[in-house]
Formats: C-alpha cells, sequence, structure tokens
C-alpha cells in the first residue's frame, strides 16, 4: 500500500511535496490522518526531531519519535539516527513559536501505528512486499517494512548461495522485496531467497561451455564454491591462493539437473569486492504458498511450505 512504504521512498514525490507545501494543505493532512514525509534535519538536546518541511519546520517529540519509545521498549538511539533521513510522520497540530510563526506537531508513532493496524496486521506469511535495508548485523538484515517499522531477515534466509555476511548481499538504504517468514506476537519475520528463483530458473542463465563471473564463496578440502547467482553456486576444483569473496572467472564445464550440480573449471581469481551484485526478482508481489527449489530430477528436496507456518 502506498501510503505505508519504507521510509525515503516517497521523499520529495509531488505528492509529499503538495501535502507540504501550506498550512491549509497541512490542515487538511491533519484532518484526513494523511501520512506524510520529510527530512529530520536535527536531534534537539531533549531528542525532539525536528523536520524540515520546506515552508514549515515541524517538530516530532521525543514520545512521538517512534513505537515503543514511551513505553521504554525503544532506544533513544532510534531517534538520533533518523538526523538527515527521511520520517513518516502523521500531523496532529500546530503551535504558534516565540516569532509568531506556524509550527507544525508531528508523529512518527501515529503513522506507525496506522501503517501497523491497517497494513501490517493483515500480512500473512508466504506475502511478498517491498522493504528497504536499514542496517546489517552478521546474523541478518534489519529492513524498514513500511513507516519506520523495521523487521529481520535472518542470513540463512537471503539467499540460497550461502554468504558470510549480509553485507555480501545488501547495502543500507537499498530497496529490495522480502515474503513474510513467520508472525509471532505481531513480530514479523522475512525470508528472502524464495524471490531469487529456483535452480532451474537460475540455471537457465549458463551454458556449459561458457566462461563467466562469479565470487568465490567458500573454500573446501574438496573444492571451491563458486557463487554464479545469489541462489546458484558451482563447484570448481581446489587450487592454491583462492580466498573467500574473491572474484572469479570460471568456465562452465558440465550443468546437471538430476544432481543439482555445475562443474566449473576456475580459470582466475583476483581482487575482492564489497559491493553487492545486482539482484534479479522472479516475483515482487502477490503470495507464495510454497516454494520448490530443487529440481524434479533430483533426490533432494528443498523447498519453503509457507501454509505450514
Amino acid at each position: 500500500m502506498r501510503e505505508f512504504q519504507p521510509e525515503g521512498q516517497r521523499l520529495d514525490k509531488a505528492g509529499d511535496r503538495i501535502g507540504r507545501r501550506s498550512a491549509e494543505s497541512l490542515r487538511a493532512a491533519a484532518e484526513s490522518g494523511e501520512i506524510l514525509e520529510a527530512r529530520a534535519v536535527l536531534c534537539d538536546s531533549a531528542h525532539n526531531l525536528i523536520v524540515d518541511m520546506g515552508e514549515f519546520t515541524g517538530v516530532i517529540p521525543r514520545e512521538e519519535c517512534a513505537v515503543g519509545i514511551a513505553e521504554g521498549t525503544v532506544r533513544d538511539i532510534a531517534i538520533l539516527s533518523r538526523v538527515n533521513k527521511a520520517v513518516s510522520f502523521s500531523v496532529v497540530g500546530f503551535e504558534e513559536g516565540a516569532d509568531g510563526t506556524l509550527r507544525p506537531l508531528l508523529s512518527r508513532r501515529k503513522a506507525q501505528q496506522r501503517c501497523i493496524a491497517e497494513y501490517l496486521s493483515l500480512l500473512h506469511p508466504g506475502d511478498v512486499i517491498p522493504a528497504r535495508v536499514t542496517h546489517l548485523e552478521p546474523f541478518g538484515a534489519f529492513v524498514d517494512i513500511g513507516c519506520g517499522v523495521v523487521s529481520l531477515i535472518p542470513i540463512d534466509a537471503i539467499s540460497v548461495s550461502r554468504i558470510s555476511h549480509p553485507r555480501d548481499r545488501f547495502q543500507v538504504g537499498q530497496d529490495i522485496y522480502a515474503v513474510v517468514r513467520s508472525i509471532e506476537g505481531g513480530r514479523i519475520t522475512l525470508s528472502h531467497r524464495e524471490l531469487l528463483g529456483t535452480w532451474l530458473e537460475n540455471a537457465a542463465l549458463f551454458e556449459p561451455g561458457q566462461t563467466v563471473g562469479g565470487i568465490v564463496r567458500s573454500v573446501e578440502e574438496y573444492g571451491i564454491f563458486v557463487e554464479l547467482t545469489p541462489n546458484l553456486a558451482g563447484l570448481a576444483e581446489r587450487r592454491e591462493d583462492v580466498v573467500p569473496g574473491q572474484q572469479a572467472s570460471v568456465y562452465i564445464k558440465n550443468i546437471l539437473p538430476e544432481k543439482m550440480k555445475i562443474k566449473l573449471v576456475l580459470i582466475d581469481s583476483f581482487g575482492i569486492s564489497r559491493v553487492p551484485q545486482p539482484l534479479r526478482y522472479y516475483q515482487t508481489s502477490g503470495h507464495i504458498d510454497r516454494w520448490i527449489y530443487s529440481t524434479p530430477e533430483s533426490g533432494k528436496v528443498v523447498e519453503t511450505d509457507f501454509s505450514d507456518s
């Protein structure tokens, strides 16, 4: 739903510029409960957020900066970290400054409460939604799923190809898609790998005899795993002086759907790039009941059944 997008996606779009243009339009937004978006430019000593609204300067009082601040379940770092970033908010009133200027009073908390009640609470496991990466930890990626409400994609749910850290796949501020993995006590956990294609869909991008680029993901005693796409890796014979994270050029020797294997010959490995590769999504909306990664011929079944969540 457009009104409940991740923060930053609507910044400076026409609708929000109109909503911030005049006192009349701001009063109309207050009456309708419309969610607007602007940039927080300052956090004062009392941890109130000051928001640049063009002609006006708005303020989000500390306890209105996020759901959980007033209850003590969210730390104030969540307020400080919004400075110089987009914030969603509802206009809840106006006050007159000492110099006679009109100052809008804003609430990010109310915008988040609306987002939870009218959008997030209606989601089910298997629903595909847009998200924006907010920060990365070794155990997973935190993403904004609407109006600054944050959810987690665990590292093992980011892609089929294993990564050492979420920064291997994402960068902060990146717009992505995710699928609802589970909902427990109102807490939404996401997955991502189901949107990046099955083994067959990814293998169809390649042919035996091609030499292509990849990324070394792991070096084992029995060989080197080279990622060709985020959901597809092949195995090359072990060589010295090859380390995980290196770029690689590989010759595709065989593609074996019945074994879900791709045999590679490592031509060269070089450099280490921390810039994530572009993502190819096979689904960006709708719902997934069951996703089967593995091929029909293989004896191994790799799947996600969202109906059991």
